[in-house]
């Protein structure tokens, strides 16, 4: 069921709503655009949207340009009295901008820059907080992965090391065992690295499950155990991870698209929200070793890249009222929120 969508001047690439209490209508789309030739040039921007169901509206509140942006990310709540955005730029820099200017959800919003570091010379393709908000990981397209301190509005890099042969497309904290990270590339391997090792040990590589490009890997909040994966080679799969030394590959899902983003469900458990590059988007159920598409979304017409759920608390105590979703594509240059058309029956 459509709510409302919104064209970009540029590229979309990435959406996020604010986990935040209060100001879970907040959605935050991201944006890149490369200028082709002798001198390429890589701009983007950030907006923030204000996304009112009630009236179906999808309001631009807030714009800015920029360098171009891989990524975007909201820290968690708990650690900051004020939600950040994180910011991943083609141009190496991880910036780091505050929500401000809140009323009622509409008037005066915007991003204000606290803080901003030089990660690389190479791009910034992706990032994650740890689950208190002090750390980021990043990594770069060079097959590197940084690891950055967040504390007193001071970023700075706490570790840095070569984890892949190639573009380093998705690295994720463990939320539950936050001193472990998580790499996925080019080179088809997902790792996974123990911080309190100098310089971090690597604790598992998989070279021979994934056939492509790992894309994007996302712990599940609801179980300690359930790690996913999603691939250039169009498959959904799902890890247990009980022995972190050896991974189990429970249960595979081919999707019909490259799988560039995951996202569970922040209360359903086993609900998951996925991009899926030329095949649109998809909801799919986890139980146990069966996963199964419960809804395909195909209203975008371009690569299916940002997806997520909205955080607030209607979605959690009224099982009468779907969940919310908002996805973007590149092409096209399309934001659009929605829910989903059937019951979400877990």
């Amino acid at each position: 069921m459509d709510i409302a969508h919104c064209y970009l001047k540029g590229n979309a690439d990435a959406a996020e709503f604010c986990p935040h209490d209060s100001y879970h209508n907040v959605l935050a789309v991201s944006t890149y655009t490369l200028q082709e030739g002798s001198q390429p040039s890589r701009h983007g921007s950030i907006s923030l949207f204000n996304v009112d169901v009630d009236v179906d509206h999808l309001d631009m509140v807030f714009s800015e340009e920029t360098s171009g942006i891989f990524d975007i990310k909201w820290n968690p709540p708990g650690g900051h009295a004020s939600p950040f955005l994180a910011q991943a730029d083609a141009d190496g820099y991880l910036r780091i901008k505050r929500l401000e200017g809140y009323c009622n959800g509409v008037e005066g919003v915007n991003l204000k820059e606290i803080t901003n570091e030089k990660i690389s010379n190479s791009m910034c393709l992706y990032l994650d907080w740890n689950p208190s908000a002090t750390s980021i990981t990043v990594g770069l397209s060079d097959g590197s992965v940084s690891i950055v301190s967040l504390l007193e509005s001071k970023l700075e890099i706490q570790e840095e090391w070569k984890a892949h042969d190639f573009e380093l497309w998705t690295t994720s904290f463990d939320i539950h065992q936050p001193n472990l990270v998580y790499t996925g590339s080019d080179d088809c391997k997902f790792s996974c690295w123990d911080l309190r090792d100098k310089p971090p040990n690597v604790v598992f590589q998989s070279s021979k499950v994934h056939k492509m490009g790992v894309c994007c890997i996302e712990k599940s909040p609801h179980d300690p155990n359930i790690l996913l994966t999603g691939s250039y080679d169009e498959f959904l799969r799902v890890w247990d991870v009980r022995s972190i030394s050896k991974p189990i590959n429970k249960t595979s899902i081919n999707l019909g698209g490259g799988v560039w983003r995951v996202k569970h469900h922040p209360f359903i458990p086993g609900l998951v929200l996925t991009a899926c590059m030329h095949n649109g988007f998809a909801i799919v159920s986890i139980k146990g070793d069966n996963a199964e598409v419960l809804e395909a979304y195909k209203k975008h017409d371009s690569l299916a890249y940002g997806a997520d759920w909205q955080r607030g608390e209607a979605n959690h105590k009224d099982w009468e009222t779907k969940p919310l979703v908002a996805t973007c594509s590149f092409y096209d240059k399309l934001v659009r929120v929605w829910r989903p058309e059937n019951d979400i029956i877990l």
